[in-house]
């Protein structure tokens, strides 16, 4: 994709400017105006899915609760995420008393600009990458990591006992949850032998039998839990539970400050559906070398597969009960930590046997 666009790009240039201005001027300006292409292409659709995810999110939840779920707005209330939108862009955004207003502002787009940039190093397809950096997997894991720090800047600077309390859950249970996350990883980059998103891929190529999910499964089933309590979705949504802190971290937004921190949630959810399918479920490629599979262009085949695991994210919203607080310390820190740390030795001495370093 990124050779197509900079052949374009040079073919134009060279019949427009080429004839009079320095090739130096013309290869960093166009560099920079396909860069800055890419990056629409890509921060435009996700932005149009989170919209869509939110609805669809609803339309699962109501279905197993035996509800109709959004159904006013546009045809089949397609359009409702989009009211939802303008109606908080009309609303005015209230800043408390007393509130550090610079950094009560600066939180949510904080939040929101580190879930976009996450996607920087996502291969939608063979060659379909922003950034194919050789670190892939360590920028993720450091952009994931500086995510709290909006979530902390929220809860500190609306001067609110129920805003603080809700960042400071939320601090403890994404630091905690992190940690058996990056042991997660580690364990898929030493049977991968790269920290490249398209090699980790391309090492799945081949047919279903060959996707990490296989050799891989206790740690797919802690990625996929641990993913649930990183994005504070239930059962893990406890900086957010209304019975104690009315809505957590976010209680004192309102408006686009509000919206901000919606948006930012649901792009690290659909981030999270996209690391598992590519980690795990061969990303792009097909479940086996066959026509009936083969035809299907790669980039359709990992947006299946975001899908089905937003749908099991809906699915447990819609289905399991809240843990408490000390159950979902004890869960990370007593029972994933260990085993997911067990995991990283037993899978590499079997990669340095089966001789995959």
């Amino acid at each position: 994709m990124v050779d197509f666009l900079t052949s374009i790009r040079d073919g134009i240039f060279d019949i427009l400017f080429g004839w009079w201005l320095p090739a130096m001027w013309v290869d960093a300006g166009f560099y920079l105006y396909v860069t800055v292409l890419l990056i629409l292409a890509i921060a435009l659709p996700l932005l149009l899915a989170v919209a869509f995810s939110v609805y669809f999110d609803r339309k699962i939840w109501a279905a197993m609760q035996m509800r109709r779920g959004p159904n006013v707005v546009g045809p089949f209330g397609l359009l409702q995420s989009f009211a939802d939108g303008v109606k908080l862009f009309f609303k005015e955004t209230i800043v408390p008393n007393r509130a550090n207003k610079g950094v009560f502002i600066l939180a949510p787009m904080i939040t929101f600009t580190l879930a976009l940039i996450s996607w920087a190093v996502i291969p939608f397809g063979e060659g379909w990458v922003l950034a194919d950096l050789n670190v892939g997997i360590l920028y993720i894991f450091a952009i994931s990591s500086l995510g709290v720090y909006g979530i902390i800047m929220s809860g500190w600077a609306s001067n609110s006992r129920y805003a603080f309390l809700g960042s400071m859950r939320s601090a403890a249970q994404m630091i905690s949850y992190e940690v058996s996350i990056g042991f997660v990883l580690v364990t898929v980059l030493v049977w991968a032998g790269s920290l490249n998103m398209t090699d980790i891929v391309n090492a799945q190529s081949g047919n279903i039998s060959d996707w990490f999910v296989f050799s891989h499964l206790p740690m797919f089933a802690i990625f996929l839990i641990s993913a649930l309590a990183e994005t504070n979705r239930p059962p893990f949504d406890l900086p957010e539970a209304e019975a104690e802190l009315v809505a957590g971290y976010q209680t004192e937004y309102s408006s686009m400050a509000f919206a901000l921190f919606f948006l930012g949630e649901y792009a690290n959810i659909l981030l999270m559906c996209a690391l598992m399918s590519i980690l795990f479920f061969g990303g792009w490629h097909a479940p086996a070398d066959l026509a009936i599979f083969t035809w299907i262009p790669g980039f359709w085949w990992l947006f299946i597969k975001i899908c089905f695991f937003f749908f099991v994210f809906a699915w447990v919203k819609a289905s399991v009960p809240r843990y408490r607080y000390d159950q979902l310390m004890r869960l990370g820190w007593k029972v994933f930590l260990p085993f997911s740390l067990a995991a990283v030795v037993v899978y590499s001495g079997l990669a340095i046997v089966l001789d995959k370093v």
